[in-house]
């Protein structure tokens, strides 16, 4: 019987005027339960978050990440960001001022200066850096030369540092990651230009290619073992760097012309990328190259 065949005789008889005290007594109970469900309903309804906002909050409570390249730009933001959102935090850096000015603003990172271009001393720094969850590979160095005037110097400089570094430090902390059993996530920051000629890039091309097929089967090698790969691949940063850099409009302008949204990427931007690729919130992304241009590769 629905609520609306066991009201019907008693509207019927209010509507007669031969309301028994029975009958009475029926429609009050029944008009209290009806109240008393819904506020029930009410209130469950005003305890489910609205949307989507509250499940997106990102944390990485109880976490320990490590960030390669983390005395300037994005790996100095990415290091401030992932402790807001709760993680302990390894900074990896080549130039020990850079560490310690940022160990002035955030007391409680540990700090680790070594030269990532040097296979032995990176082993020997971070074997006993202990477990680590998240990684940020963004230690990188870009030399920009004419394709007929590149040097075997600067080729390997350049591929030594964005390459073999990211994956001898990707194969340390995937190594602890696999024997904990505990999975997951790497990011490595490559580029638009992994993907796009770029005038005078040819080396620096070459290696974030390198470094997107390497995510990927890092990304296929490492996924039985619950650990995700992706990259994030931005234009022009505006970093300290990136401002000066760019801050020529004769320079800026033709790049800026070929982004859709008109501007270069900030620091944020990247930086939100990377702690969304990191986190549960993309828990079925791996292998992923993330575009942060603007549109730039759409065209």
């Amino acid at each position: 019987m629905s609520y609306r065949d066991f009201l019907k005789p008693l509207v019927g008889a209010f509507c007669c005027k031969s309301v028994t005290p029975c009958m009475y007594t029926q429609f009050i109970l029944t008009t209290h339960f009806i109240s008393t469900f819904a506020g029930v309903v009410s209130s469950y309804l005003h305890s489910v978050p609205y949307g989507c906002c509250e499940t997106m909050e990102i944390t990485f409570t109880g976490k320990r990440a490590l960030v390669t390249g983390a005395g300037k730009g994005i790996g100095r933001d990415a290091v401030k960001a992932l402790l807001k959102c709760g993680a302990q935090v390894i900074a990896v850096s080549r130039t020990q001022a850079d560490l310690d000015s940022l160990t002035a603003e955030c007391p409680s990172i540990a700090q680790v200066c070594v030269d990532l271009a040097d296979w032995d001393s990176t082993q020997k720094a971070l074997q006993d850096v202990g477990p680590v969850d998240l990684l940020v590979n963004n230690a990188a160095v870009a030399t920009l030369q004419p394709f007929l005037e590149v040097t075997p110097q600067e080729f390997d400089k350049s591929f030594n540092v964005n390459v073999k570094a990211a994956l001898h430090v990707a194969q340390i902390v995937a190594r602890g990651m696999r024997s904990r059993g505990s999975g997951g996530s790497i990011v490595n920051v490559s580029s638009q230009a992994s993907q796009c000629a770029l005038q005078d890039h040819a080396v620096y091309c070459a290696t974030k290619g390198a470094l997107d097929m390497l995510t990927k089967v890092m990304a296929l090698e490492l996924g039985p073992h619950k650990i995700r790969v992706n990259s994030v691949n931005p234009t022009v940063v505006m970093t300290a760097m990136g401002r000066i850099s760019w801050s020529d409009p004769m320079k800026a302008g033709p790049m800026m012309s070929r982004i859709p949204l008109g501007k270069f990427a900030e620091v944020e931007d990247v930086v939100n990328a990377i702690l969304f690729l990191l986190s549960e919130q993309s828990a079925m992304i791996t292998g992923a190259t993330l575009p942060v241009d603007g549109g730039f590769l759409a065209c």
